[in-house]
C-alpha cells in the first residue's frame, strides 16, 4: 500500500520542540504522479507550506537506485519535513523510473541515466504546471549527474533558476555537460564532503573550474551520504541560503533548531 502523508498525527507540545531527525513539521503534503514523455508514471510527493507564499521550489533528484537511492533518501526526507514550515519552500520528491519506496514504485526500469532525462523533464514540467515559483534542481550523487546532464539544456534550462549538487561523483556527467552549464550562466552550488568516496573538495574545485559561476563548498568531516544530523542540517542550511539569499527566515546561524507549534513523528 502506498504511504499516505496524511497519516502523520500532529500534536501540540506544551513547550518548543527540538527539531530532530524524525521531527515532521506542518505542511500541505500530497501524493503526486508525474508523466514522462515516453508514457511512464512516476510516483512522488509534494510538500507545500501550510500557509503563505511559496518562496522557492526544490525539484529533488535522488541517489543511485541500484545502491539504495530513492525519494526517501534521508536528506530529501528531512527537507520535506522541515523546509515548508521553516522557510516557505516547496519540496518535490519522486522516484525515478523503476525505483521503489514506501510511496510506491515508478514505472519502467533503471536506464543508467539515459532514459532518466525524461524523468527530469517530467518533474520540472509538473512544477511549472502547478505554478510553483523559483524552481531549483537539487541533485545528490547520481542525482547530480542528472542535474548536470539535463539541467542546462532545453526544455529544462529555461524553467529552472539553477542547481545545487550534493556529493557529485562526475562519473556520467562530463566536461561537455559542465561547459553547457557554464554557457547558461545559471548558479551552480556544489557541496563536497571532505571524505567523499568519489570526488573530494580539491578535485571538485579543479573539475568545476570549467564553470566560472560554480561555487564549490567543501564540508569538513562529511562523507558521501551526509550521515548525521550535523551534516544533514548543514546541507539544508546551504540549500536555503542559495535559493533564498537573505530571506530564509532563520538566524545568522541557520534554520531554527526548535519549533513552537504542532509536530509529528516520522514513521519508522
Amino acid at each position: 500500500m502506498s504511504f499516505d502523508p496524511a497519516s502523520y498525527v500532529f500534536n501540540q507540545p506544551s513547550a518548543p520542540t527540538a527539531i530532530r531527525a524524525s521531527t515532521v513539521l506542518p505542511a500541505r503534503r500530497e501524493n503526486v504522479e508525474l508523466r514522462t514523455g515516453d508514457g511512464h508514471r512516476l510516483v512522488g510527493e509534494l510538500a507545500l507550506p501550510e500557509s503563505g507564499e511559496v518562496k522557492a521550489t526544490l525539484i529533488t533528484l535522488h541517489p543511485l537506485p541500484t545502491h539504495g537511492g530513492f525519494m526517501d533518501s534521508h536528506v530529501y526526507r528531512k527537507a520535506s519535513y522541515r523546509l515548508p514550515a521553516l522557510a516557505g519552500i516547496a519540496v518535490l520528491r519522486f522516484n525515478t523510473r523503476g525505483t521503489a519506496s514506501p510511496r510506491g514504485t515508478s514505472d519502467g526500469t533503471f536506464e543508467e541515466g539515459i532514459g532518466e532525462r525524461l524523468d527530469v523533464e517530467a518533474a520540472v514540467r509538473f512544477a511549472v504546471d502547478r505554478g510553483l515559483p523559483n524552481r531549483w534542481l537539487v541533485g545528490w550523487s547520481f542525482g547530480t549527474e542528472l542535474a548536470l546532464m539535463y539541467g542546462a539544456t532545453e526544455p529544462v534550462a529555461s524553467q529552472v533558476e539553477g542547481a545545487i549538487l550534493l556529493s557529485p561523483p562526475l562519473h556520467r556527467a562530463t566536461d561537455v555537460h559542465l561547459k553547457e552549464w557554464a554557457a547558461t550562466g545559471k548558479p551552480l552550488k556544489v557541496l563536497v564532503p571532505e571524505h567523499d568516496d568519489y570526488l573530494q573538495p580539491a578535485g571538485a574545485t579543479e573539475r568545476f573550474g570549467l564553470v566560472p559561476q560554480a561555487r564549490v563548498v567543501g564540508v569538513d568531516g562529511a562523507k558521501h551520504l551526509w550521515v548525521g544530523e550535523k551534516y544533514a542540517g548543514r546541507v539544508l542550511n546551504e540549500i536555503v541560503q542559495e535559493v533564498l539569499p537573505g530571506g530564509s527566515g532563520g538566524t545568522d546561524s541557520g534554520l531554527p533548531q526548535e519549533w513552537d507549534g504542532p509536530v509529528a513523528t516520522a514513521h519508522a
